[in-house]
């Protein structure tokens, strides 16, 4: 047996009747509401909220809201006036089961033509959709055919002018043949009347030598002989062409030149320093030792002058995220980590190496502030840049120990050296 809803609460107006009813901490999920001309059923299991209403209201310019732990209906009345009683004051049940029935018929009415009308809008929209496909494939093969009419219109005209320059080509050569034919007849006929005159002078023999030398005059110089010089420009990846990522490498050495070119501007803005300190490279080189006598602060001071001068050079910043490994500046360190890999791109055998130490540097930052799985994918990254290095294999394995569980927390900063 449902529990009966009692504690619901109705205002009205002249036009509309408002009920609330309180849900039982039920979900708008779980509640099931009829409602027709003069019945209301709210069904939240196990409760049950029944309304035979005192007279009829327009069920179409009703509204239902379902939320907050309770639902309110406004029902639209269809005979203005206010009533004496929300619901209808009869006991009889015969007359409260026909109610029920009638209602519960018309909501079935009511969703199996909300059902149909949403099926038919389905099918219409299905429909359009179809016709708009099919008006759109016939527009694009109207447009490929009238492409393919036009471009064979184009190769006809082509190839009948093609057509037309051979048959005068091959008029022309005709033309040539038949001139050339009539020269050497005419020419032939005065051989012949030549030959006649020196037999007859008997100086036939002085005549074919004159010949002969008159054909060897005409006869073309020898071609003079001699050889090509033949240079090629070099290249400074060692990789066959064949096996070389040239875009990629013609990148990585156009950054190079850019970063070559960028220090003559950042030296102006400095020009109160040494020559020597308007230097990248000997800052580098400063900074390197610095490192190495474990004056990190002077390492860090160093590498961030080269970086004003120059800030192409990755290596400035990957040296400088070693210095912060040092000095406990972890996200510093990440920082300057991820620079570095930015200017080491493209990525090529050349910078493999300087990859495999930014990303190494990165992940100790990682481990140390225990983002472990960001640490393992940057050692898992150097790892196949550097394959046979044990000691990577070894803290790539410490570290996924670490995040199963099953060991302390890695402590990479071996690693931390700079180049």
């Amino acid at each position: 047996m449902p529990l009966h809803v009692t504690d619901h609460t109705w205002t009205q107006t002249d036009s509309t009747v408002y009920i609330s009813v309180p849900l039982k901490g039920a979900t708008s999920g779980k509640v099931d509401i009829v409602s027709t001309d003069d019945y209301l059923k709210v069904h939240f299991p196990p409760f049950l909220f029944e309304a035979f209403l005192f007279e009829p209201v327009d069920d179409d310019k009703s509204t239902a809201k379902v939320g907050n732990g309770v639902a309110v209906f406004s029902l639209s009345k269809k005979t203005s006036g206010l009533w004496d009683s929300l619901m209808i004051t009869t006991n009889d049940k015969e007359t409260k089961r026909e109610i029920r029935e009638r209602a519960l018929e018309k909501h079935q009415q009511k969703l199996s033509s909300e059902s149909k009308r949403k099926a038919e809008k389905q099918q219409a929209e299905k429909k359009y959709a179809l016709e708009t496909t099919m008006k759109l494939e016939n527009d694009e093969r109207d447009r490929i055919k009238q492409m393919k009419d036009a471009e064979r219109e184009k190769t006809t005209s082509e190839l009948v002018a093609w057509q037309l320059r051979q048959k005068q080509k091959a008029e022309e050569d005709q033309l040539k043949l038949r001139r050339r034919e009539s020269l050497n007849h005419q020419a032939g006929s005065t051989e012949r009347q030549e030959d006649g005159a020196a037999t007859f002078r008997g100086d036939k023999l002085g005549q074919s030598d004159t010949k002969s030398k008159k054909k060897q005059a005409n006869r073309p110089p020898p071609r003079v002989s001699g050889s090509i010089q033949i240079t090629f420009t070099p290249r400074v990846f060692p990789t066959a062409l064949r096996e070389s990522r040239v875009p990629e490498e013609e990148e990585w050495l156009k950054k190079q030149a850019e970063a070559r070119r960028a220090v003559s501007a950042a030296a102006e803005e400095l020009k109160d320093l040494t020559e020597e300190e308007r230097n990248p490279d000997w800052l580098k080189d400063k900074g390197n030792k610095c490192f190495a006598a474990g004056d990190y602060l002077g390492a860090v001071n160093a590498y961030s002058l080269a970086i004003r001068l120059n800030r192409q050079i990755p290596a400035l910043y990957s040296n400088r995220a070693a210095c912060h490994l040092k000095l406990r500046n972890l996200h510093k360190a990440i920082e300057d980590a991820s620079r570095a890999l930015d200017l080491l791109t493209p990525a090529v055998a050349a910078n493999a190496a300087a990859r495999a130490r930014a990303s190494v540097r990165r992940g100790s930052a990682f481990c140390q502030l225990q983002l472990y799985a960001e640490g393992l994918q940057d050692y898992e990254a150097a790892l196949k840049l550097e394959p046979h290095n044990e000691a990577l294999q070894a803290d790539a394995q410490r570290i996924r120990d670490t995040i199963q569980g099953t060991a302390a927390n890695p402590d990479s900063e071996k690693h931390g050296g700079t180049r």
